[in-house]
């Protein structure tokens, strides 16, 4: 028989059905006993009569826990008193498939009542809720959407090796590993080896897939385990074409995502679908320091980058000013960027950073692609340039200018949920004192 998901029971009104799912509720009242089952796509209420004919039927569902498992073979009948979706199955058959202990270590019906770190203790129990099942529903889609995009536009998927002899981002720290007696580490970005893909001739490419930074960062938007989405692009002539594919792929994603999710989405979340109607503004990095000054009358400690209250500030004035979720940054200068971007006449950087709804999601730029200056600027930036001997060689036998970004994705779900920290917006969150489980 084939299987049924409870979204589907409409379709099955009047059959004799076979179903599988948890047990979310049972009431054993003096006449009947209700079951509330889920499966993660719905629920559905089980009535069984008390009588001598379902006494076995009734000795069971009293024996039961919730959060056990059963299945149940019975007649899905319409039933508009019932409160929930209107119907009910009347069971002939309910087989147990596994039992739970009677307590569980939180209550999964309500967040608020444990701690957020015993929660990720728990985490197995924790994403049972109905909120979460439909958070990592909406992510399937938005990242089935965002290769969509990348995949009709004639870009390469490619996969990338996560052992790696170098650091990709000179100073970033790397969780270094033993490979055969020989030193290497866990791969920070597909960066190089996207670059490899455009110097083979690969025209666009892009990956999705984890990266790993040894930040000893305690915030609620780090982790040390990354779900990324890098592309690289061809033959461009400005670091504006990056950022009009980026901002044409975001755009496709999250109006993908509200088409199949969006009243789901506001109604468990209380959150609004952001403007996709509006082009991103893009504004330079002094720019946006002259309007945190004279707008806000906030001067940040660093000169030479951003800090998330200026980053929160810039997003408000983008709402304010042009109705949009995003902003572009340009221009940032070299002091805060790798040695692998391209530098203006003025010495600045052909990078940027989006920020969205206050925290940065993206980092990309034009890449310099010309072998004798990016190994000038990788001395100017303290590194050897023979620790990346196979990264230089890249660029001596012909690589066409090109340019590109990369964006984590429980980033971009925790912005577009409201959710306050990254470990919420992860399946299973990697953080400097957590790894387990």
């Amino acid at each position: 028989m084939r299987k049924v998901y409870f979204k589907d029971l409409k379709k099955h009104l009047d059959e004799q059905i076979t179903l599988d799912g948890f047990i979310e509720k049972i009431r054993d009242l003096q006449y009947v006993q209700f079951m509330i089952l889920r499966d993660g796509t719905g629920q559905v209420q089980v009535t069984i009569e008390k009588n001598e004919e379902n006494k076995s039927l009734n000795d069971i569902v009293s024996s039961l826990t919730l959060e056990s498992t059963v299945k149940v073979v019975g007649k899905l009948l319409d039933s508009p008193n019932v409160k929930l979706n209107g119907m009910e199955l009347i069971p002939t058959e309910i087989s147990p498939t596994s039992s739970s202990k009677a307590e569980l270590p939180i209550d999964i019906k309500d967040k608020g009542k444990a701690l957020r770190e015993t929660r990720l203790d728990y985490r197995f129990l924790d994403l049972r809720r109905n909120d979460n099942h439909l958070f990592f529903q909406c992510e399937t889609t938005l990242e089935h959407a965002l290769r969509e995009y990348f995949i009709k536009n004639d870009f390469i998927e490619i996969h990338s090796p996560k052992i790696a002899k170098g650091a990709a981002e000179s100073g970033a720290e790397v969780f270094k590993i033993d490979y055969f007696g020989e030193e290497a580490c866990l791969s920070q970005s597909p960066q190089f080896y996207k670059q490899m893909a455009i110097a083979a001739g690969f025209n666009n490419v892009f990956e999705i897939g984890p990266v790993f930074r040894a930040e000893n960062s305690h915030t609620s938007y780090h982790a040390t385990e990354i779900n990324m989405a890098d592309a690289e692009i061809s033959y461009i002539d400005s670091v504006d074409e990056v950022m009009s594919t980026e901002e044409a792929w975001l755009k496709y994603g999250i109006d993908a995502l509200w088409e199949q999710y969006g009243e789901k989405i506001e109604n468990t979340y209380k959150v609004t679908k952001p403007n996709t109607e509006v082009a991103f503004p893009r504004i330079t990095f002094k720019e946006a320091k002259e309007i945190l000054r004279e707008k806000y009358s906030f001067v940040g400690e660093r000169e030479d980058d951003l800090e998330r209250h200026e980053e929160k500030l810039l997003c408000q004035y983008a709402k304010e000013k042009y109705k949009s979720d995003f902003i572009f940054i340009t221009k940032f200068p070299f002091a805060a960027r790798p040695f692998y971007h391209m530098l203006d006449e003025e010495g600045l950087t052909e990078s940027y950073d989006l920020l969205f709804r206050g925290v940065e999601i993206t980092t990309g730029a034009q890449r310099e692609h010309r072998y004798d200056i990016l190994k000038e600027q990788m001395i100017k930036k303290g590194v050897n340039p023979e620790s990346l001997d196979f990264y230089l060689e890249f660029f001596e036998y012909g690589c066409p200018p090109h340019g590109g970004f990369g964006v984590g994705i429980a980033r971009i779900m925790m912005q577009l949920f409201n959710i306050d920290n990254i470990r919420e917006a992860t399946f299973i969150y990697r953080g400097p004192t957590r790894l387990n489980p």
